[in-house]
């Protein structure tokens, strides 16, 4: 929070507005994303604009505190239950959007409904990474297919490579063959971070993009993902499985009421 007040305060700064606020919110925690919400929908009189921005990337085998393995937990659950507790406030909020940040990744992934926590197989950091990727796109398909016509819109992107923190599981910083051999490459191409928001505030604020929803940006450009990012029944499925593992429909229901329970 301390790293997240600062940055608010240097907006403050540069735009000389005081309506810049840090809140607390932890996806890996489904406590923590309910309250998050809550507190949304009671203080703010609408929602225009969600960035689903946040991300894990090749971790070890590590689970959330609900149990769900991390990489799909973080990526893919955690912001589905955000998304679905803000969805009445954004429509009533007029022509609000919702920008899901994928990868290139998701090309590479497999949607595994029988298993997408990795309980049943070896688990594979990589192919866990590519999986909540998939799940990014195939879940903005499935939320803007349910969307139409009330005028909120849902799109996704692969913003580049960036220079974040993401990669620290990789280990190739620690590799001195990849820190001499393919370092001077990675900066050619890598992206800073506020070159990497671009295709993310495009889509939030371009006028162009009005009333465009479900497709996937490459940048500032719309391509057209991998075909398995375009499976209607298994956007479908997943929807009705990611709203079963973080029991969607009590939540909403008890959400109603002002109360919060796990």
């Amino acid at each position: 929070m301390n790293k997240c007040e600062e940055a608010a305060k240097e907006i403050r700064g540069k735009t000389f507005s005081h309506n810049v606020f840090a809140k607390h919110l932890d996806l890996s925690s489904l406590k923590s994303v309910r309250e998050f919400a809550q507190n949304i929908n009671q203080e703010e009189s609408h929602v225009d604009i969600l960035i689903n921005n946040a991300a894990i990337m090749r971790c070890p085998y590590w689970m959330t505190e609900d149990g769900f393995e991390m990489q799909f937990g973080v990526n893919h659950l955690g912001h589905f239950l955000l998304t679905n507790l803000l969805l009445e406030k954004m429509k009533n909020s007029g022509h609000s959007r919702i920008i899901n940040v994928s990868s290139l990744a998701h090309i590479a992934g497999e949607i595994d409904l029988d298993d997408l926590n990795w309980e049943k197989k070896k688990y594979d950091t990589k192919a866990a990474y590519c999986q909540s990727k998939l799940a990014n796109v195939l879940f903005t398909k499935e939320l803007s297919k349910r969307l139409k016509g009330t005028g909120v819109t849902a799109n996704s992107l692969h913003p580049g490579v960036a220079s974040t923190e993401l990669g620290r599981h990789t280990g190739m910083h620690k590799s001195k063959f990849s820190s001499n051999a393919l370092g001077p490459l990675f900066w050619v191409l890598v992206k800073s971070p506020k070159e990497a928001a671009q295709p993310s505030i495009y889509l939030a604020v371009a006028q162009e993009m009005e009333g465009i929803s479900g497709k996937y940006f490459d940048g500032l450009k719309e391509k057209q993902p991998a075909a398995k990012a375009e499976d209607q029944e298994t956007a479908r499925l997943l929807w009705e499985k990611s709203a079963e593992l973080v029991h969607l429909s009590d939540t909403i229901a008890t959400h109603v009421t002002g109360e919060i329970v796990k």
